[in-house]
């Protein structure tokens, strides 16, 4: 994509730039007050509690411009921050949103985030309804706070899971951070949105794509770039009452089964060959049998749901997550020891190089 300088973000100035955000904006009717004044007024369903979560963008940490279309930033800003209300088994109702950016940042940047940001909120039913702008001098820098409501009873928290309980996985595991590596590697030198159709990625167990690497590079870009929230998955798992807690997976699935052990006082064993990799993922591995791995237990940015379960709900959970379209998996198991530990198939541990991303190590 082109930008051209004269319509730089420094010859609309700040409100003119808060006008052209929020002209696409049409808050639901949980809305009571929205965007222009100070402060938005919002209503909750009778007798659900509030959720609310935040996340941060930075460039040169979660996103490079050369290779990441702002429309597709536009609905990863907002995906990232919806995936967490859907594991918590809650509705995503509102969102806030503040951008820091460079006077000289093109108009037609800025027009294209926000037609991404709004589509991904039009999918699942999110109001925009305020937030900020302010002038950078290091990049772009993304701030979404999402607000979500539940009903006290169905709300799914890390802390819960028991020890014989099962590991789920919901879709598959590694493909975003092969989609990095192959950013960075083949340093794109095409606009990501002409070459990627942005699409409903379903179950990634069902990936089609031919095992060549133009046609197997598609699906893993896409689930860095376009991430899909597992919102129904999460609601269908709170009303059946079958997970035990609940966390999506951002930092790689050790790392934030990590969370749910720490946080309910348990520990865990993944089972290797358990591990749901995508058909795109294994053709593109094949080569390198450390890799798939590595990048399945620690790579981040999935954004599937991992929860726990008693086994006598086995059934049950099948039938309640395909119903949505996607696919899941038993990978582990509760312990009542603590850590996480990895398991080959012959039953000794794997050892792995990291447990998942971590921004200050």
């Amino acid at each position: 994509m082109t930008h051209s300088s004269s319509s730089a973000l420094a010859n609309l100035g700040e409100f003119g730039l808060i006008s052209r955000i929020t002209a696409g904006v049409s808050p639901n009717g949980n809305v009571i007050t929205g965007i222009g004044d100070d402060a938005a007024v919002t209503a909750l369903s009778a007798g659900m509690q509030l959720l609310t979560s935040t996340d941060m963008l930075l460039e040169g940490v979660h996103f490079r411009r050369v290779w990441h279309d702002p429309y597709l930033l536009g609905r990863k800003s907002l995906a990232v921050s919806i995936s967490d209300i859907a594991a918590m088994g809650g509705i995503p109702r509102w969102a806030l949103l503040s951008l820091a950016l460079s006077s000289d940042l093109p108009l037609d940047f800025i027009d294209d985030f926000m037609r991404g940001f709004l589509a991904m909120a039009s999918e699942n039913q999110v109001s925009l309804i305020g937030g900020d702008t302010c002038s950078s001098r290091s990049g772009v820098a993304i701030s979404v706070t999402i607000m979500g409501e539940q009903y006290p009873d169905l709300i799914v928290r890390r802390a819960g899971a028991m020890p014989d309980d099962d590991i789920w996985v919901t879709g598959t595991l590694g493909d975003a951070a092969l989609g990095l590596k192959l950013a960075d590697d083949v340093g794109f030198g095409f606009t990501p949105s002409t070459e990627i159709s942005i699409q409903n990625q379903g179950s990634p167990h069902t990936d089609s794509s031919p095992a060549g690497v133009e046609g197997g590079m598609q699906p893993l870009l896409s689930r860095l770039l376009d991430p899909n929230p597992r919102v129904l998955v999460g609601l269908a798992l709170a009303e059946a009452g079958v997970a035990t807690s609940m966390i999506d997976v951002s930092d790689g699935i050790v790392a934030d089964y990590g969370h749910i052990a720490e946080q309910s006082g348990v520990g865990g064993r993944i089972f290797l060959e358990d591990l749901p990799l995508s058909r795109s993922f294994r053709s593109y591995t094949a080569s390198f049998p450390a890799i798939p791995y590595q990048m399945a237990l620690s790579g981040g940015e999935d954004y599937e749901l991992c929860f726990t379960a008693d086994r006598s709900n086995r059934e049950k959970i099948v039938d309640c997550v395909e119903k949505c379209g996607i696919a899941v998996t038993r990978i582990g198991i509760v312990t009542s020891f603590s850590g996480v530990t990895v398991v080959k198939p012959d039953g000794t541990p794997y050892s792995f190089q990291t447990e998942g991303f971590n921004h200050f190590t």
